[in-house]
């Protein structure tokens, strides 16, 4: 059985309106924990904590959207999806990956760059991925690009993890140019990230990306991507295309992005 953990949320006038500064607390002898919800190093450490929050609490279902996406678009094109060689960028404790594999993909390649997400999908979800990378992929060299291009991936997928600083722009697009310079992509952001108001560096190059001749959209769908703590849903957008080619590196300059 698994533990349950006792999680408090902080009363609904002292929430932040910011979705990256939410917090909770987490109760045991000690006394009261206070974690935030993007503290991911924190919350990968306890065994539970974070399927516990996001998915029994308020609901996420991001990765089976995201999955089934993905699926849909890749068998209208009569492509075998379960031939698929996924790289899965923000893989946490593998969630997403525990997904991809119900819809019975081979390959799997994960990546995070926090220590402690590789730790928890090693405790929670052995064999889940065929390797999983601890990286930075704003400072990846020659030798472990290679290593990790040697999978010859012909997917990306990443979720829950787009914005809020969590993977910046030029570690998405690494990413990007790592899988085969053809291939399937398929992520989410939140629905706001699409408003032209919002000038921050990975907002600016997703729109940019979207209409840009590297990428073919096929499928664009806004949908609930969980609770926010109050209960309200916080809307996403599920996004799948066809890479047509690698982005050069003029890309981000060429469109003021920050990185």
């Amino acid at each position: 059985m698994k533990k349950r953990h006792r999680i408090q949320f902080p009363k609904a006038e002292l929430t932040s309106a910011n979705q990256d500064e939410v917090y909770f607390y987490l109760q045991g002898s000690g006394g009261d924990r206070k974690i935030k919800f993007h503290d991911y190093d924190e919350i990968y450490q306890i065994e539970g904590l974070y399927e516990q929050i996001f998915y029994d609490r308020l609901k996420c279902v991001s990765p089976s959207k995201v999955a089934s996406l993905l699926e849909t678009a890749v068998k209208q094109y009569q492509n075998n999806f379960s031939e698929l060689r996924i790289l899965d960028l923000g893989a946490g404790n593998g969630m997403m990956g525990e997904e991809l594999k119900k819809h019975g993909v081979s390959r799997l390649v994960g990546v995070d760059i926090i220590p402690e997400a590789y730790d928890a999908t090693i405790r929670d979800r052995p064999g889940v991925y065929d390797a999983y990378y601890v990286e930075d992929f704003t400072k990846l060299d020659d030798e472990k690009r290679e290593e990790i291009s040697s999978w010859q991936c012909d997917c990306m997928v990443t979720v829950a993890a787009l914005g809020f600083g969590d993977i910046p722009a030029k570690a998405f697009l690494e990413a990007f140019n790592i899988v085969k310079s053809e291939a399937w992509v398929a992520f989410n952001i939140k629905d706001t990230f699409f408003d032209a108001s919002d000038e921050s560096g990975f907002s600016t190059m997703i729109r940019e990306l979207i209409f840009s001749k590297y990428i073919e959209i096929y499928c664009i769908e806004r949908y609930r991507h969980r609770l926010s703590i109050e209960g309200e849903p916080l809307y996403y957008f599920a996004i799948t295309g066809w890479k047509t080619s690698d982005v050069p590196d003029e890309f981000l300059q060429s469109k003021s992005i920050m990185t």
